[in-house]
């Protein structure tokens, strides 16, 4: 067999059988071995922020990364925001970028570059195949790497020469270490905390935001009457009646300091000590209030779902009833005309149980995260990093993990321009998404942050900059022109009609709300 060969079967020993791609004649090598050798499932992007997005959604939900296949470093650079994004949601991805055969590199052809220095600043792992014969051990090294908790981002870059020259076989990949356990000091640190009557926060993030870990934190809640908050954006939250009152730190400075000013402790479990997004003049770039004492039991690389379950032991919570949030989904949609405030009670009632929302709503989206605390039981996946263009393929890589359960993609029109090329992926895959397009024609958060830090009122010039009209979008259109079904809406009535259109499409549908 040849090294790219080697490479695939290494990947799948390793349990990486999803491959979202955009290759080109460097890689043709390797993806002539996914067709000879069986079990990963290759899908297509037709940009690649639309590819690593993907592999961002996939990690969230599948818990194990997935490959992503990158043309040289023009194309790596083209996926390189979504892996910013990813990065700081600490996904676990397997990049492999094609590279020029190694002889072919001092000839500086149209393609050469410095693929490593494009790749350190958004990998955690970063290495350059160098025979045919390591490729599988790299490629090994890489799974394991992309598999260390919380998850990493592993580029492999692979010679087209490494990829067609002869191989020895795959090679076997480690099993991923446990996630670390916190000291006792920790834990009798948090514990003194949480008992001495102080007010205090439960700081949660990452991995103590779902599962048996969430529920330990509810306990710990009812026996201390700590308050339940999580960093601004998380990975994946487990949200909905009858799970955790977890609110969500705003995004908004203001706001976040009101949620956080009568706390005298932070204990941070799996939760980074608050900053704000940006620094604005006159505000603080630390949202923990003055005088209050921050905590740090366990970081996100940390076994939090042991942590909490220590936590609630010391506490004597281990038999507490657990805070859950009460159901407020049992009322009619809200009608008429649109408003933010009445977009989240829309959604509070509609949003399907076991659903999955993506949420890059942006300032739509603020609305709709307190207000859906009561919705059904439903996975909520946000913008980690910030670089928007990310939700539309993340909506991809859900849906492909998790392919029994209904994705729904809060979008703003400004972010979804950026990787609109992912509603081809979605129709050619059939994937069970329906996306909303929140479409007020500007990107009305710049417009918002324009005011925030001082610039004034927005002239022709800035107005330009900010808005999306003349012309404006047709999403309608645009979603047709990719092969989705869509439909438009101007008020409630309609985006009622639209939305149940949309969940009972069993494949992905678009609803443009004119905003």
């Amino acid at each position: 067999m040849n090294g790219a060969e080697s490479l695939v079967r290494t990947l799948l020993n390793g349990d990486v059988n999803v491959c979202f791609a955009n290759p080109g004649t460097s890689e043709m090598h390797f993806v002539s071995a996914l067709d000879r050798v069986e079990g990963v499932r290759c899908i297509l992007g037709l940009f690649e922020g639309v590819v690593t997005g993907a592999a961002d959604g996939y990690y969230r939900m599948a818990g194990k990364p997935a490959a992503t296949l990158l043309h040289l470093g023009p194309g790596l650079g083209n996926g390189l925001a979504n892996l910013h994004n990813a990065k700081k949601a600490r996904s676990g991805i397997v990049n492999i970028v094609g590279e020029h055969a190694s002889y072919h590199i001092k000839h500086d052809a149209p393609l050469t570059a410095d693929i490593e220095g494009v790749a350190r600043p958004m990998s955690n792992w970063v290495k350059t195949s160098h025979s045919s014969k390591s490729i599988a051990a790299d490629g090994a090294l890489a799974v394991e790497a992309a598999r260390t908790a919380p998850g990493q981002i592993a580029t492999l870059i692979l010679p087209a020469d490494t990829a067609w020259g002869e191989a020895d076989g795959p090679a076997q990949v480690a099993e991923p270490a446990p996630r670390a356990a916190v000291s006792a000091q920790a834990i009798a640190d948090g514990v003194r905390a949480l008992k001495n009557g102080k007010s205090s926060t439960l700081f949660l993030g990452n991995a103590a935001v779902r599962g048996k870990a969430l529920e330990w934190a509810a306990r710990i809640a009812a026996k201390t009457g700590c308050s339940l908050i999580s960093e601004s954006g998380n990975a994946r939250i487990e949200r909905g009646a009858g799970r955790a009152p977890v609110r969500q730190l705003p995004f908004v400075v203001d706001n976040a300091l009101a949620m956080l000013k009568d706390t005298r402790q932070l204990v941070l479990v799996g939760g980074k000590s608050p900053v704000s997004f940006f620094a604005y003049p006159g505000k603080p770039s630390v949202l923990v209030p003055e005088g209050c004492e921050v905590i740090k039991v366990a970081g996100p690389e940390a076994d939090l779902e042991g942590t909490l379950e220590a936590l609630a032991g010391e506490l004597g919570a281990r038999d507490a009833a657990p805070l859950k949030n009460t159901p407020t989904y049992n009322n009619a949609p809200p009608t008429g005309n649109i408003t933010l405030d009445a977009l989240g009670a829309f959604f509070n009632v509609m949003i399907p149980e076991n659903s999955i929302v993506m949420d890059e709503a942006i300032t739509s989206g603020r609305a709709f995260t307190s207000a859906t605390m009561g919705a059904r039981p439903h996975d909520w996946l946000s913008i980690m990093g910030g670089s928007i263009g990310w939700g539309l393929g993340a909506s991809v890589g859900a849906a492909v993990a998790a392919p029994d359960r209904k994705v729904i993609a809060l979008e703003g029109d400004g972010s979804a321009m950026y990787t609109q090329q992912a509603l081809w992926t979605m129709a050619r895959e059939n994937l069970d998404i329906t996306v909303v397009i929140f479409a007020n024609r500007a990107y009305k958060i710049l417009v918002n942050e324009l005011a925030n830090v001082g610039g004034g009122v927005p002239g022709m010039n800035a107005t330009s900059m900010l808005t999306l009209g003349s012309p404006a979008l047709d999403w309608v259109t645009i979603a047709k022109g990719y092969g989705v079904e869509s439909g438009r809406a101007t008020n409630l009535d309609e985006l009622a009609v639209q939305f149940k259109r949309g969940l009972e499409t069993p494949g992905p549908y678009l609803v443009e709300l004119v905003m």
